[in-house]
């Protein structure tokens, strides 16, 4: 029996799962994480991600949160409005920051930790890839190009020519995977029409650690907190919906000018804004597979679902995919069943489907009520959210699910090793 996991792509997902799996199941099993990208040059720290509270968890059971802390910023606070663009005032209809003087400081009330932090992403890359290196993954800048599944096995054929035989292989190679198309596992999906307009802000005046999400007529423009600059400047990441043919006009306006239309969306409560990187636009979809295993395959991250990022859930739901498909490899190899085998991979399936179709319905439901001006619904939804903002343990729950610590985890989510 082949004692041998190939991971498919080398982004923050399978190099996630690489480690855990390397970590639990030591020298008696072969990790391979293989991805072209990994003979690229260095990209500039131009994205960052919120990574929610169980993520930080499960990154410090990894052992690696210690050499990523430094450089975050945890999202202490969070205010969400609903206006439109040329309002000049924005009020909060709900916030999810504690009152003044309690311990957890807007963190999830059970866990006493912000309920994330911004991350770069070119920091989080690294120090997974260093880690994997420092336990024996072995990481491949080639591709797997096609799988064949034998008994016992599945036999994988590299874009460096070479052939090898594994007892399970793992596509982590992101909405347009092509080893998910070659299993014939379908994807039930849609476009949204919109773009998601990203760019780093300079400000100047301290964020304070809140996260700001403006709803508007096009749809959500989210400022996330960053850390300072090496200057010490202060910095924001937005995260700006518009409609696809709105969004390509804005990034062809001269500098000065997509300054102006961002300001007149980020506010004043930061003081003068300035572009800190190129501001970049990618199309909005909805996807998921309409399954997550197949034989001797398993799906994590966007191979297996892509969702609005309304919510900025996208990563975190794929962290969860490398917690649960880690810990039913590891029950698996300890029982001394297959890794491969249905038995093994049909809990990772029951633990994560239900949820990603869930987070999905959430998000495209969100984005759709937001992303509408018609006065009824912009009165009904501001109802709803006033509503929300003065019950406590409603807003604790929401907390403790954006955070990901809404029980019922991974060990790994927990920050427990597998």
């Amino acid at each position: 029996m082949s004692r041998r996991i190939v991971i498919a792509g080398g982004g923050l997902v399978g190099l996630g799962l690489g480690l855990a799996l390397k970590q639990a199941l030591g020298a008696s099993h072969e990790i391979v994480v293989a991805d072209p990208a990994f003979v690229a040059p260095d990209r500039p720290d131009d994205r960052a991600f919120a990574i929610a509270a169980a993520g930080r968890r499960m990154f410090g059971a990894l052992g690696v949160w210690a050499a990523m802390e430094p450089g975050s910023q945890p999202i202490t606070d969070m205010v969400i409005t609903d206006s439109r663009t040329r309002d000049v005032v924005r009020p909060a209809y709900l916030t999810f920051g504690e009152p003044a003087g309690e311990a957890n400081h807007g963190g999830p009330a059970e866990a006493g930790e912000p309920f994330a932090h911004m991350v770069w992403s070119k920091v989080i890359n690294r120090t997974l890839g260093e880690a994997c290196r420092a336990s024996g993954v072995e990481l491949r800048a080639t591709a797997v190009e096609a799988a064949t599944v034998e008994p016992g096995r599945v036999r994988l054929d590299l874009g460096d020519g070479e052939s090898l035989g594994a007892a399970l292989l793992v596509a982590a190679d992101g909405a347009r995977s092509r080893l998910r198309e070659g299993a014939g596992i379908g994807w039930t999906g849609w476009a949204y029409g919109q773009s998601g307009i990203v760019a780093t802000i300079g400000h100047e005046r301290d964020h304070g650690g809140r996260a700001v999400e403006h709803f508007l007529p096009a749809g959500p423009f989210a400022i996330l907190p960053l850390p300072r600059s090496d200057d010490g400047g202060f910095r924001s990441s937005i995260v700006w919906t518009e409609r696809g043919a709105d969004a390509s006009a804005l990034l062809a306006l001269a500098p000065e000018d997509l300054t102006q239309e961002i300001e007149s969306r980020f506010g004043l409560a930061l003081g003068a804004i300035r572009l800190a990187s190129p501001a970049r636009a990618y199309p909005l979809n909805f996807g998921i597979a309409r399954r997550f295993i197949a034989p001797r395959l398993a799906l994590v991250g966007d191979a297996a679902h892509v969702i609005h990022p309304i919510a900025g859930q996208g990563l975190n739901l794929g962290l969860k995919d490398v917690a649960a498909l880690a810990q039913a490899i590891v029950d698996a190899a300890r029982l001394g069943l297959d890794i491969g085998g249905d038995e093994a991979l049909r809990p990772y399936e029951a633990a994560r489907r239900f949820d990603a179709v869930a987070m999905g319905a959430a998000t495209d439901g969100l984005n759709r009520l937001f992303s509408n001006d018609l006065g009824p619904v912009r009165l009904a939804r501001d109802l709803g959210l006033g509503l929300v903002d003065r019950m406590p343990r409603l807003k604790r729950r929401l907390i403790a699910e954006a955070a990901g610590l809404k029980g019922g985890e991974p060990r790994l989510l927990k920050g427990e090793a597998l």
